[in-house]
């Protein structure tokens, strides 16, 4: 028996969650939850009290949130190769874009796709993450040297969090494209470890008639 428990939900962020656990290689459990009560009950909320997905509970520890996850599974899982050594100054720009995806990435897209103006020198001053131009030049600018991957020639936990954001930003037109984007995704997005999760989570998808609204 697996000691890692997946939470999730096929329309969620934990597809990004289940990328990273095919990646450290390690056995898990999955339990999908429904949309609604299913992520409101006492027992789920004891885990993960905001009634989201995703959640893993690894023994006795218990972490939510996508960019949490990764770094988290990272280091538990250190011969998968996917977090440089502490210390390093490769550590440094780990923690940097880990914490940029999951700070003004995630902030400048939701505000965007909420109709949140900051494109005014007051807002972008005030907004921590600027405005979404500046986080998708900031992005562009990461990749414009011809690097690999997010923190150059090694694959990590980043490619994954941030990698994932790049994705779903593309596919639904929350993020503007770049050039560099395209040929980084697709270097991405091949991993054995990626085609894997996403195989299983779309044969998790709810048929046409079953549909639930997405959610995160």
């Amino acid at each position: 028996m697996s000691d890692i428990t997946f939470y999730t939900n096929p329309m969620s962020r934990g597809r990004i969650a289940r990328w990273m656990l095919e990646e450290t290689g390690a056995p898990y459990r999955t339990e999908v939850l429904d949309y609604g009560p299913a992520m409101k009950t006492p027992e789920y909320r004891a885990l993960n009290p905001m009634g989201k997905v995703p959640t893993i509970v690894h023994g006795e520890v218990v972490v939510t949130e996508c960019a949490a996850i990764c770094a988290y599974l990272a280091d538990a899982f250190p011969g998968a190769g996917l977090a440089p050594e502490p210390g390093s100054d490769a550590r440094g720009a780990y923690y940097r874009w880990l914490f940029f995806a999951a700070g003004p990435v995630e902030a400048a897209v939701t505000a965007a796709a909420f109709g949140f103006d900051t494109q005014d020198d007051q807002a972008y001053g005030r907004a921590g993450w600027g405005n979404l131009e500046a986080v998708t030049d900031t992005l562009a600018g990461l990749l414009s040297d011809g690097r690999p991957y997010l923190l150059g020639e090694a694959f990590s936990a980043v490619d994954v969090y941030l990698g994932s954001q790049i994705a779903w930003g593309r596919q639904f037109g929350t993020l503007p494209d770049r050039e560099g984007f395209g040929p980084y995704l697709a270097r991405i997005m091949g991993r054995g470890a990626a085609v894997r999760s996403q195989e299983k989570d779309n044969a998790l998808m709810p048929k046409k008639d079953e549909d639930q609204p997405p959610a995160s």
